[in-house]
C-alpha cells in the first residue's frame, strides 16, 4: 500500500489544486463538507464508500482524498486498493484541520446534486 498511497502537505495539495491537477474527494459525511469544504471537492462520505462512484481521474490529473484529520481518508484508501484500483491515491496530510489552519480557501454549502 505504501507505493500507491501517498501522504501530501497542504502546500503540495494547494498547488495541485490551484492549477487544476488534483481530483479533490472529501470522505467526510455531508453535514460536514456542508459546514465547511475545499472547492471543487467531491463528496464521497466514508459511511457509503463506494469505489465504483469515485469521480473519473483524467490523464495528467491526481487523486486527493481528504476527511478531517486524515484518518478517514486511509480507510477509503485501503478500500479503494482492495477494489483493485491501479491509480496513484493522494491523502492529504492532516486532513481539513491542517488545510484550514494553513489559512487555505475553504467555502460552505451542500454538495451539488
Amino acid at each position: 500500500m505504501a507505493e500507491q498511497v501517498r501522504m501530501v502537505d497542504v502546500d503540495t495539495a494547494r498547488r495541485w489544486i490551484e492549477s487544476g491537477e488534483a481530483v479533490v474527494v472529501d470522505v467526510r459525511e455531508v453535514n460536514e463538507y456542508t459546514a465547511a469544504h475545499i472547492a471543487g471537492a467531491h463528496l464521497r462520505p466514508l459511511s457509503s464508500f463506494n469505489p465504483a462512484q469515485l469521480p473519473p481521474v483524467p490523464a495528467g490529473k491526481r487523486l486527493l482524498l481528504h476527511c478531517r484529520s486524515a484518518n478517514r481518508c486511509g480507510t477509503a484508501a485501503g478500500i479503494l486498493l482492495q477494489s483493485g484500483y491501479k491509480g496513484e491515491i493522494n491523502r492529504l496530510a492532516g486532513g481539513l484541520i491542517a488545510w484550514a489552519n494553513a489559512g487555505a480557501p475553504l467555502e460552505s454549502g451542500p454538495p451539488p446534486g
